[in-house]
């Protein structure tokens, strides 16, 4: 197997730029990486998004995925050139299961009480509803952990999540088929850790760590990020190799 390719999967309120410091060592340390914008719109159109993206890249990949972009690679993973899936404090959804039915088996966790409803337009249909995190509660409950000047401007430029992607249910669990593994954000305070921690057992995952990390983690602790991200790729290279 040639190396791989790492494709770096943000989730819903942020974009690319979340993963700035991780891609900046991944290609400091020689890995091909790729970073798409994810668009928020709805989890099956963001994972045939995704995975368009993942086909057109020649040789396998590895798809890590962040807090949404968890459900988006368990879905655009299905892809044949995918030989990995890394989950950064991410939702590892079943086949046949929504972001809102896994999460509604836990208590909630701080951003319940602090997302915004925003109408949308929607050409020739009824308007959509976009999800975003109240830019006052942003820097502690989205961003805990990251310097306060950066986390403002993280609030009043975040990339919002439609409704839509809440209820839709995943066609298939790429992890039932691909080795996985996860990151628990241990003080994550917009992700009840112990729907990560469920969706990581539950899937088998070939190792799982726990980080007194908040939700960015990658922001927070992104050599640790690295570092488990190489790890995984370290060892898909020995198994092919053996």
């Amino acid at each position: 197997m040639s190396a791989p390719t790492i494709v770096l999967v943000h989730g819903a309120f942020a974009d690319s730029a979340s993963f700035t410091p991780v891609t900046r060592a991944l290609l400091d340390q020689g890995h091909r990486v790729v970073v798409p914008a994810v668009p928020n719109r709805s989890l099956l159109g963001d994972s045939a998004h995704v995975r368009s993206i993942v086909e057109g890249i020649d040789g396998p990949v590895v798809l890590v995925g962040h807090s949404y972009g968890g459900a988006v690679i368990t879905v655009a993973g299905a892809a044949e050139n995918v030989v990995g899936l890394v989950y950064l404090a991410g939702y590892a959804l079943d086949e046949g299961e929504s972001l809102g039915a896994l999460q509604g088996g836990f208590p909630d966790s701080d951003l319940a009480a602090n997302l915004v409803y925003t109408p949308f337009p929607v050409p020739g249909g009824e308007d959509g509803t976009d999800v975003s995190v109240a830019v006052d509660a942003f820097p502690d409950v989205f961003a805990a952990g990251i310097d306060r000047s950066t986390t403002e401007v993280l609030a009043v430029s975040q990339r919002p999540l439609a409704a839509l992607a809440f209820g839709e249910q995943a066609p298939v669990a790429a992890w039932r088929t691909t080795p996985a593994w996860g990151i628990v954000s241990a003080a994550d305070r917009t992700i009840n850790p112990d729907v990560e921690r469920f969706g990581y057992q539950r899937g088998g995952f070939r190792a799982v760590v726990e980080l007194d990390a908040p939700h960015l983690v990658m922001l927070s602790h992104p050599q640790d990020v690295v570092a488990f991200i190489t790890d995984a790729v370290t060892e898909l290279d020995r198994k092919d190799q053996s």
